[in-house]
């Protein structure tokens, strides 16, 4: 652990304290006495004692963090507070009154967070501050240097120092279960209809890459160099049979969000899809469809997994994007047989008509839409419409909602 040095200039008060002292000398050099030199003692022990305060070792002082079990790189989900606990060693010998504990929590490209608390160091000159943050967002964040200052008992002269102890995490995105989802074999096209989902649970004989032990793993799929590697027991993730095959499509477009909460509402179903997916061992796509800035992700192993993962804690809304155009481009979209699924607050021609194009190239189509507008006609208008042409809808107006209209009914 390294400290950052803070250099400490001379303040007016320190100027003040120092004219106090040269004062005092001329008054016993010109007026002389006991009351002079009295006052010359005084002053001169309050000055010592103030300047030794810059040495009270709060300037090197030692610490570290500890924050409810999260290490460095580690992720939670979105809605988790965490619990911070500091503990500051101050070495020396000079008496300390108190330390102000200043804590930085900076979101990347969003806001940061100060907090703050004031502990007495004990005999050991060591101190702790303890403290909750409140629910976080979905993001990547950071932990800052940690400052001490301390005060003199008359609250003149601030003697400061910086611990340095940097933390990184990520906060994903809040995801739901997903049980089962009961029209799902029926959404896939033509005489894939009952294979798909199982056809494309089949593994191939080529390695893609290495993921965690799943326990029931058998010993021919441990990955030996890896596991000895890490440390950890890992397994080999072979590609699989890609026909049929999911892609998932998120609408990033600003002017069709209403909210920043709805938005997250769209990333929250994006991924807990995926994650649904991903446990039923399904070959799974992934199209983010932003103004210029398309995120396309083919299905893959573990890594893409953790590409994806990545995209979803960073993604924001784009100012531009048009998800008809996105779905009627062939080189990012599954086959026929293959099903696409639309997480998107959008509705309309454009929307219809580009659902309508994929069924007609022989690819299914599901719309979730994200929110409502309060109107039950317009929802059951649009559902009508789509269910007319043989296309699924949801309507998605809360997280925990999902698990019960994907087991269920389409709305």
């Amino acid at each position: 652990m390294q400290r950052a040095p803070r250099t400490i200039r001379w303040s007016a008060k320190a100027w003040g304290l120092a004219l106090c002292v040269v004062s005092c000398l001329f008054f016993v050099a010109f007026q002389g006495g006991k009351l002079s030199l009295m006052l010359l003692i005084i002053i001169t022990c309050l000055s010592v004692y103030l300047l030794l305060g810059r040495w009270s070792g709060i300037s090197s002082a030692r610490g570290r963090r500890e924050i409810g079990g999260v290490a460095g790189g580690a992720m939670l989900q979105a809605g988790s507070a965490l619990k911070a606990n500091i503990h500051v060693d101050i070495p020396g010998f000079w008496p300390i009154p108190y330390v102000t504990v200043k804590d930085k929590l900076t979101k990347f490209g969003g806001e940061s967070q100060v907090y703050e608390g004031t502990f007495v160091p004990d005999w050991k000159r060591r101190g702790e501050l303890s403290y909750v943050t409140p629910p976080l967002g979905r993001g990547l964040y950071k932990f800052e240097n940690v400052e001490c200052v301390t005060q003199d008992i008359f609250g003149l002269f601030e003697h400061a120092g910086v611990i340095s102890m940097p933390l990184t995490f990520s906060v994903l995105p809040r995801t739901v279960a997903i049980p089962e989802w009961r029209q799902l074999r029926t959404l896939f096209k033509g005489n894939h209809q009952q294979s798909s989902v199982n056809g494309s649970q089949r593994e191939t004989t080529q390695i893609n890459g290495v993921r965690e032990y799943i326990y029931g793993d058998r010993l021919a799929k441990v990955h030996w160099r890896a596991t000895a590697r890490t440390g950890h027991w890992k397994s080999k993730e072979f590609e699989r049979e890609s026909l049929p095959k999911l892609t998932i499509v998120l609408d990033r477009q600003t002017n069709v969000y209403r909210s920043s909460e709805q938005f997250e509402l769209a990333v929250s179903v994006a991924a807990s899809l995926l994650q649904f997916a991903a446990k039923r061992g399904m070959s799974t796509g992934f199209l983010s469809v932003g103004g210029g800035r398309v995120f396309h992700e083919t299905p893959g192993g573990y890594e893409t997994r953790g590409r994806i993962e990545k995209h979803l804690i960073e993604v924001q809304p784009d100012p531009n994007g048009d998800p008809s155009r996105a779905l009627r481009d062939r080189s990012r979209l599954p086959s026929s047989g293959g099903l696409v699924l639309l997480v998107s607050p959008q509705r309309g021609e454009s929307i219809l008509k580009a659902l309508k194009w994929l069924d007609v190239n022989g690819v299914s189509a599901c719309h979730l839409r994200i929110g409502s507008d309060g109107n039950g006609k317009g929802k059951d208008d649009w559902s009508a419409a789509l269910r007319s042409v043989g296309i699924a809808s949801y309507t998605v107006q809360q997280l925990d909602e999902l698990p019960l209209l994907l087991g269920g009914k389409g709305a």
